[in-house]
């Protein structure tokens, strides 16, 4: 959408929270700010920041048209964080059953948690707080080698803020506590085979009788996304940590041609060359450092430095922790102190969440969705908070649950405690 022809506004106008709730009310321009792009256009100072419509309309433009303008004063201005692989919206209090809606004995495949996710839980503003604007839920599953899927989330809290329902298939292989590791590997590959041999088939029968032979048959539900995932339509997600089981998912990739995502991945550095060269992400925690089983023994603080150059692209999460994904930043601080690249690690907790996930966010361009945080100053650092937030062009509130807690209990008052709001 274009800009509106405006007069630029030579004085500074503070955007009042008041206005966040506003949808898409005002275009906005970000001035004087220390922009990083995490795209091939860097690290830009000074910049100027266009949004529109909830979508960045423009970068430095030649001249500033817009309702509002805000002077960043030359603080850092990044795209919101992405965490992943946690059950926010899903689990509220992980001690209290009927507030957990990540696991079902009987999850399979076809596990589809995002119809039970909850935009008001009340750990999405505590974790908007922290410079993250969407999360990639990922279910528990349950008896199944199958997880059940992923979806993301902005985390604007509104009822319409799951934006990919169904975008990726969890799997999880590896040492079992009964049987051997081979059942799993075996199962998934003949899924894999025999679904190739399916799809190949019905493709001859087609050419043969036309495509619309009264002879097709429709494929049950976990079938159509066992062939998604042949087909490169979403994302094979695998738990995964010993370097054998590692090689082996790599060779299903090259095999089926596959769009994989390795999760954990605690001997990743091991066999880093051969998942660089296949081009596979890996999702991984920077904090890990104690083993938790014979499968990852290589777990290190220097993990996704080490990936990192080698040419794997490392996405950061704070391991399973839904209650802890606001120290997503501390992670990537640490991973940065333990050898990682600064700007990698950035790219660790936006774009390479989005490209991993197939979401469209994750970087500051033109035409990109405006999810954008600006910060009091370097976002890895303990003392550095959110200053203003936009998701989808809307600013947020930067207030939690706790806040108001907070408030009610230091509020001087004369009238008795449970009076005071």
């Amino acid at each position: 959408m274009t800009l509106r022809n405006k007069r630029f506004k030579s004085s500074l106008i503070a955007l009042a929270l008041a206005a966040a709730s506003s949808a898409h009310a005002a275009s906005v321009a970000i001035t004087n700010a220390k922009v990083h792009t995490v795209t091939d256009a860097g690290v830009l100072e000074n910049a100027t920041v266009v949004i529109d419509n909830g979508v960045i309309t423009a970068i430095n433009p030649e001249s500033v048209a817009a309702d509002q303008v805000f002077d960043a004063n030359g603080k850092v201005l990044t795209p919101g964080f992405i965490s992943s692989m946690n059950q926010i919206g899903l689990v509220e209090v992980s001690a209290v059953a009927h507030s957990r809606d990540a696991d079902a004995k009987k999850a399979d495949i076809t596990f589809d948690p995002s119809v039970a996710f909850n935009p008001k839980s009340s750990l999405i503003s505590f974790t908007r707080k922290a410079g993250i604007t969407a999360n990639v839920t990922a279910p528990n599953g349950g008896d199944s080698m199958f997880k059940g899927q992923t979806f993301a989330a902005k985390l604007n809290g509104e009822f319409d803020s799951v934006f990919s329902a169904k975008n990726g298939v969890l799997v999880a292989l590896g040492s079992e506590s009964k049987g051997s590791r081979a059942t799993n590997l075996l199962a998934l590959t003949h899924k894999l085979e025999d679904a190739k041999k399916a799809l190949d088939k019905a493709a001859k029968m087609a050419a043969k009788n036309g495509k619309d032979s009264k002879d097709k048959k429709e494929p049950k539900r976990s079938e159509q996304e066992i062939n998604a995932l042949l087909k490169g339509e979403k994302p094979l997600l695998v738990y995964v940590d010993r370097a054998t089981d590692i090689l082996a998912v790599l060779e299903l990739k090259q095999r089926f041609n596959l769009d994989l995502v390795l999760l954990g991945a605690a001997d990743a550095p091991l066999v880093a060359q051969q998942i660089a060269d296949a081009k596979v992400p890996v999702v991984m925690g920077a904090l890990r450092n104690l083993p938790g089983s014979f499968d990852s023994l290589h777990v290190n603080l220097a993990n996704a430095g080490k990936l990192d150059k080698a040419g794997v692209n490392v996405v950061l999460t704070v391991d399973g922790d839904s209650h802890n994904a606001h120290q997503l930043r501390f992670d990537a601080g640490n991973a940065v102190a333990n050898g990682m690249d600064y700007q990698e690690a950035l790219a660790a907790v936006t774009a390479n969440v989005a490209d991993a996930f197939n979401l469209d966010t994750g970087r500051i361009a033109v035409g990109k969705p405006a999810d954008i945080v600006l910060w009091s100053a370097d976002p890895f650092e303990l003392s550095t908070t959110v200053e203003q937030m936009w998701i989808d062009g809307e600013q947020q509130l930067l207030e939690s649950r706790q806040d108001k807690l907070r408030d009610r209990y230091t509020t001087s008052s004369e009238m008795p405690r449970a009076y005071t709001k």
